[in-house]
């Protein structure tokens, strides 16, 4: 696995390795022992997958608070995802800042999300399926979100013509 950490200190990119025969391909997407090699010590707790049937859907920007932030590791297992984060830790030199990565079946990338970042993503494709590992179980009486539009992180979604829910929508503005 090759971890590469962004802009924003503590999140990676993650790159497989993988191994192909006649039969197709093999990959590792999990190690322990990796990601403690790289100071990214996370016990997943849940997994969840998340089915898009069309192009353009916007799921985000979601995060949990106190005490039940959580870690993510974002994958897209078909289709294709523009899969962004933003920085909402109040004492970091990023903070407010967000980087945008492109998850495919194709490139196998994966995200690390750490604790205190807002997560969401827009479907590049129709049909999309979107697996997330997760270092917290669901909490609703903790689960937050800011508004993927929101005038303060100005996010430059490649496809203009949103879908997103009624609650993604109702975010109020972000405020310091």
């Amino acid at each position: 696995m090759i971890f590469t950490e962004t802009k924003l200190k503590g999140t990676f990119i993650i790159e497989v390795e993988p191994y192909y025969d006649e039969r197709g391909s093999f990959v590792r997407t999990w190690c322990k022992k990796e990601f403690d090699d790289h100071g990214l010590n996370v016990e997943f707790v849940q997994s969840n997958l998340s089915y898009n049937k069309k192009k353009g859907i916007v799921r985000g920007m979601h995060f949990q608070t106190p005490p039940y932030e959580e870690i993510k590791l974002v994958s897209c297992i078909k289709g294709e995802i523009y899969d962004v984060i933003i920085d909402l830790r109040p004492d970091s030199k990023t903070f407010k800042q967000w980087i945008a990565v492109r998850l495919s079946e194709e490139n196998q990338k994966m995200l690390y999300v750490p604790k205190g970042f807002a997560h969401g993503f827009q479907t590049l494709q129709e049909n999309t399926k979107v697996l997330y590992q997760m270092s917290e179980f669901y909490q609703p009486n903790y689960a937050e979100g800011v508004r993927f539009n929101d005038p303060s992180f100005n996010i430059d979604w490649p496809i203009k013509d949103v879908i997103a829910s009624n609650k993604d929508q109702s975010y109020r503005d972000f405020k310091t």
